[in-house]
């Protein structure tokens, strides 16, 4: 396999691979350049068995948007809407409650619950909503509010973002998910989300996050105008963070939907690209415990294949997935833990549920 690796250009990477040594941008950028995607599977998936052997984790978890009204209005997204929009919609605190409700017979372990950025909700609302799930699943680990929704309620609440994330952790907060990163470049957020915190802002909430002791996960929105040198710059900015405050449990490549969006005139992804996206992040990502196939983006199928191109987690059941649905993903809202494990098995790894800091629950 060396040899192959070789002709494909990428010897003197698969020697420092081995070594455990950093890549830099410019081997990042030859990577993205590489046309050969099993030459790159079989990099990241030294990485990735190095870290996690033949491990394939998955959660129970269910997912709820408790609003889409949305003062951003990013023009990737076809989730947000302004208030008095005809989709759009918001849930009361018992709403959500019923949310909870409907699934308390499921061995759910996390709920993840993330928003708009809604300009009328008080800050009490967002204390109010983590208290009733605990109310009705007192064991269950809160994800909830992006970056950008936590900077959004520090603002509401009047306090520093520090103090804030304490407030929300009395309440009911586990940890927090990776949204709102899209792709850090300004050049990139003043063309698609000017509105939204920048991605030093965001990076700034997740050290914060970190030292107040809540694990985080990141994002890239990849596959629409940003260049293969923006996602590296992206990329490195995580490291660079990770290296500082060891917060980080998994990154997420979120493969860009067109339909709907106000960029509807874009392609959506490849397979190819899609698992270059993987690889490449499961490479440069060196000190990413996990990267994650994210199903609802890449479909079950391609999430099966990027299980050997870097990936080792598939995310979860989900229940009931929003945002990307309504930017037209073709997937399903929701898949069984007998499908995931299934999905797993046939990609040749050990399937394990975890719970949202990793630990194992049961191994099939």
């Amino acid at each position: 396999m060396d040899s192959y690796i070789e002709q494909a250009g990428l010897g003197d990477i698969l020697a420092r691979v081995r070594a455990e040594e950093r890549l830099s941008l410019e081997d990042g950028r030859r990577l993205y350049e590489c046309p050969d995607i099993l030459a790159l599977g079989y990099l990241a998936n030294i990485v990735r068995e190095r870290k996690n052997g033949n491990q394939a984790f998955f959660i129970y978890n269910q997912h709820i948007n408790y609003s889409n009204v949305c003062t951003n209005l990013c023009k990737f997204c076809a989730f947000g809407k302004e208030k008095g929009h005809e989709q759009a919609y918001e849930m009361g605190v018992e709403d959500v409650r019923a949310k909870v409700r409907e699934r308390l017979n499921e061995p759910i372990t996390e709920i993840h619950m993330v928003g708009g950025i809604h300009p009328d909700l008080p800050y009490s609302y967002y204390l109010d909503i983590l208290r009733v799930i605990k109310e009705e699943r007192p064991d269950v680990h809160i994800q909830a509010f992006t970056c950008v929704e936590i900077h959004h309620l520090a603002e509401l609440a009047g306090k520093p973002v520090a103090d804030t994330l304490e407030e929300l952790k009395e309440a009911g907060l586990g940890s927090i998910p990776g949204g709102g990163a899209e792709v850090f470049s300004p050049r990139i957020r003043k063309l698609t989300c000017e509105r939204k915190l920048s991605g030093e802002g965001w990076l700034e909430v997740t050290r914060t996050a970190h030292r107040h002791g809540l694990h985080t996960n990141a994002t890239l929105l990849y596959g629409h105008i940003e260049t293969v040198d923006e996602r590296l710059e992206h990329l490195d900015a995580l490291r660079r963070t990770q290296d500082e405050t060891g917060g980080f449990l998994a990154f997420i490549p979120l493969a860009f939907h067109p339909k709907n969006t106000e960029m509807s005139d874009h392609s959506g992804t490849t397979g190819i690209n899609d698992l270059k996206n993987i690889a490449v992040a499961r490479l440069m990502l060196d000190n990413f415990p996990h990267i994650k196939a994210y199903w609802v983006m890449i479909g079950p199928k391609l999430a099966q294949v990027a299980l050997s191109f870097g990936a080792d987690d598939m995310d979860g059941t989900v229940k009931e997935e929003v945002i990307t649905h309504m930017a037209g993903a073709e997937t399903e809202q929701a898949l069984g833990h007998r499908t995931l494990i299934r999905l797993i098995r046939e990609a040749g790894r050990d399937p394990v549920e975890r719970d949202t800091l990793y630990n194992v629950l049961s191994t099939y």
